[in-house]
This record gives structure tokens, sequence and C-alpha cells, in this order.
């Protein structure tokens, strides 16, 4: 199990993100926050595009692949899910995350594709491709 704390203060929206080792600070960009941290949004793309560049490397390192270097870039939008085609949903927004995943070395063609498939495999990709629930206890 994990554990993450996410702290406010008084300063508007800046948190401190503390995981027990490493913090982070985010924020909201003007006018409703300081600007001082990443915003949440970002944070989760950070922290999808982080674990496939990762899942990609560990994979090349095993297989002694000379992969010089992984970049993810990510976008995320959202649009009403009555103008997605191919959504289940038919009631509120969906989500739509982009990822651009580009693989620097010498590789040949079935190494790049299979490090494509790779990505898919990223923890957090999975995670957030399948169900979740998150349950919030108030405490005092």
């Amino acid at each position: 199990m994990r554990t993450v704390k996410a702290k406010i203060d008084r300063a508007q929206y800046k948190t401190i993100f503390s995981d027990g080792t490493h913090q982070l600070i985010g924020d909201e960009p003007g006018p409703y926050g300081t600007d001082l941290g990443t915003d949440p949004y970002s944070m989760l793309l950070m922290s999808l595009g982080g674990c496939v560049a990762m899942t990609v490397r560990m994979y090349a390192d095993r297989k002694n692949w000379e992969l010089e270097g992984v970049e993810v870039t990510m976008t995320q939008e959202r649009v009403h899910s009555r103008d997605c085609v191919d959504c289940e949903s038919t009631d509120g927004y969906v989500h739509f995350i982009e990822k651009r995943v580009e693989l620097f070395g010498n590789l040949d063609e079935k190494q790049r594709e299979r490090l494509m498939e790779i990505a898919e495999k990223c923890p957090v990709h999975k995670t957030l491709s399948h169900e979740i629930k998150i349950h919030t206890i108030a405490t005092t």
C-alpha cells in the first residue's frame, strides 16, 4: 500500500505533497492560484508519462537493447460524452489522454514495435484503464 499526503495551508491553493521521503509543490495557475507548483492534472499526466518511460527503459535494459532515451509527451482534454463516437459513457464528460512516445537509439523495427507494446503495460496506465474506486474518509 502506498501512502501520500496532500497538505494545503492558507496560501490559496498551494499544496505540499509528501510520500514520506520526497515532497512536491502543487498549485493552480492564476487567477485562482499563485502558480507556485504544478496543477493536479499535469501531475496526473506526469505520473503516467514517467511510468511509461520507466517501464520502457526497464524492458530495454533487460533485453540489452540500445535504447538511448525515451520521451513521452502527454496531453489531456475533456469533451462531452455525447460528442464522443466510440465512448461507453452517455452522460457528463469523457477525458481523453494522448501519449506520444519517442524512442531514441539504435533499435530495429521489431524492437521499436515491442517497446511500444510495453508502453501500454506500465502500472499507472493499467490503473487508469481499469475500474477505480475511491473511498473518502473524514478524520478529525
